[in-house]
């Protein structure tokens, strides 16, 4: 019982101070404001003390920042979700909503079998997907053009860039492209490109 009591001093303590805290600091124009189920999973939350146009700006500027570092295609910068994908820094962008979200690593075919450049559309996506044509594994499969697919491959990860693909872009890091694989839908965009 001793127990308890000490347990539910300690709570009602940690309210009290947590509302004085809030009451004595904070004001309705610069509290946070809480973002619905859908802003959640889409946008980061905006800086704290901020003032709304402020904390716009901020974003903007680390954004543009993000754009010309992984030198993005502006094909790329539009509405919804795109694997925009650089051959000549050799990273996948994944962008939603014109906002880089993930940066990957990623290898591509050789000279006799070069990865396509264009825009195209994801058809088609596979988990465990294995090549008909090589025999070989290739999870988290997302086909773009033709055979070519974004994937995972465990020999880039093991040879790194001394290796190339049959036209694939060749994804180096598992939990990376499992967790864009989990978001991608049929129909989003891809954009290979050299820039």
């Amino acid at each position: 019982m001793g127990i308890l009591r000490k347990l539910g001093a300690t709570l009602t303590a940690a309210a009290f101070v947590g509302v004085g805290a809030l009451s004595a600091s904070t004001t309705a124009e610069a509290a946070p404001q809480v973002a619905t189920s859908a802003q959640k999973s889409t946008t980061a939350p905006a800086p704290v003390g901020l003032p709304p146009k402020a904390a716009a700006a901020t974003k903007a500027t680390s954004n543009s920042k993000l754009i010309a570092k992984y030198r993005i295609d502006r094909r790329c910068i539009t509405k919804g979700r795109v694997l925009c994908i650089n051959k000549k820094t050799r990273k996948l962008v994944y962008m939603v909503n014109g906002k880089p979200v993930q940066v990957l690593d990623v290898r591509f075919g050789s000279s006799r079998t070069p990865t396509r450049n264009g825009v195209f559309r994801v058809y088609r996506k596979s988990k465990n997907h294995v090549s008909s044509l090589y025999h070989t594994k290739m999870p988290y499969a997302m086909f773009f053009s033709g055979g070519q697919a974004v994937h995972y491959s465990s020999d880039f990860k093991a040879r790194g860039y001394n290796g190339a693909s049959h036209g694939c872009a060749n994804v180096r890091d598992k939990k990376k492209i499992a967790w864009i694989f989990a978001r991608v839908k049929v129909g989003d965009r891809v954009v290979v490109y050299s820039k």
